[in-house]
């Protein structure tokens, strides 16, 4: 394992690779052993990031003004948290970027995604870093980031060879690794945004030599379903977006010809049907927005519920320009764009 203990990216990354958050949690064990995995089957740089900030207080005499805590004790905390999670990666063979940062926890995760290929984070940490992923800011990363970003739930420790991880934090939904199906989930509801998460699970299945499950849920009819304008009869309503899920797995199949494709319409909360997915699946991918369920609720509370409670990796892919979405519409219906 290679490294290089340079202190601050003000330089940018010496190349595009993954980057990892960590902060000495067990969550964010979790994403750093993931995000060596992934860095070892990409054959790609690996960046071990831990920030802080010195906090600033008010001083209890009226004429002490303020105070700010030894950024040296600080540093040498953040220090410990590296070293800790660089002897976690002896023996890989890694290319390994060890570094300390300075700032925000999500502005420098947002830097960084600028020019990295991959970002992972654990879903809770103790604070500073990681812990703020899923707090205040937890609409910024997944809805801003440059790249796509990876969250680790503390339940894969199982999987990943360290149940201990997640027993000491009392979970006891672990999924040990035997359970784990050899396939790639992504939760569609016929948006853009959907189909250009569609696009990054085909790349990940095939890079990963694993066949591809594409799932539209359909929620409990409230009279609001962001499929339809108006209520219809349930049935012709399943056999509309069975018909719409069948052109877009020719199209994903047109794109990716070496790729096994299944698609899936299940009835129940988008929500709870992806939460179940990730249990049992290699990776779970969603985009950042959408028409409603999973993928529209995606910097809402339904987001915040899945990305809590997932029980396996949820890769969340970013907006962006695709060629390939062009040509979708010449392989049968489509929900009309909203607006």
């Amino acid at each position: 394992m290679s490294s290089e203990n340079t202190e601050g990216l003000s330089e940018g990354l010496v190349q595009h690779g993954i980057v990892v958050g960590v902060d000495g949690s067990d969550q964010s064990t979790c994403a750093l052993l993931w995000a060596a995995r992934e860095a070892g089957r990409r054959s790609a740089p690996l960046y071990v990031v831990t920030a802080y900030t010195v906090p600033v207080f008010a001083a209890s005499s009226m004429d002490a003004g303020y105070a700010t805590v030894d950024d040296e004790v600080i540093r040498e905390g953040a220090r410990a948290v590296l070293d800790e999670a660089m002897s976690r990666l002896e023996g890989m063979a890694l290319e390994v970027y060890p570094r300390i940062e300075t700032g925000d926890a999500a502005g420098v995760l947002l830097d960084l995604s600028e020019e990295a290929e991959l970002m992972v984070v654990g879903s809770r940490g103790r604070g500073g870093f990681v812990g703020r992923l899923l707090g205040s800011v937890s609409s910024a990363l997944p809805a801003h980031a440059k790249c796509p970003t990876v969250v680790i739930p503390v339940c894969t420790g199982a999987r990943l060879g360290h149940p201990e991880l997640g027993r000491r934090q009392g979970k006891d939904r672990d999924v040990p690794a035997a359970a784990v199906e050899p396939v790639v989930v992504v939760g569609v509801d016929g948006s853009e945004q959907a189909r250009t998460a569609s696009l990054a699970a085909a790349e990940e299945a095939r890079s990963r030599g694993l066949p591809l499950r594409v799932i539209c849920s359909v929620a409990p009819f409230n009279g609001s379903l962001a499929w339809v304008p108006a209520p219809v009869d349930r049935k012709a309503l399943h056999a509309d977006l069975a018909v719409q899920l069948a052109a877009g797995r020719d199209w994903l199949q047109s794109h990716f010809p070496d790729v096994e494709i299944t698609v899936d319409l299940v009835d129940g909360p988008p929500a709870e049907v992806l939460i179940e997915a990730s249990a049992t699946s290699e990776l779970l991918v969603v985009g950042t927005r959408g028409r409603g369920g999973f993928a529209g609720m995606l910097l809402g509370s339904t987001s915040q519920g899945v990305l809590h409670h997932a029980r396996g990796p949820v890769l969340v892919v970013p907006d962006r320009a695709d060629p390939r979405l062009e040509d979708r519409s010449s392989f049968g219906p489509m929900v009309p764009r909203a607006g």
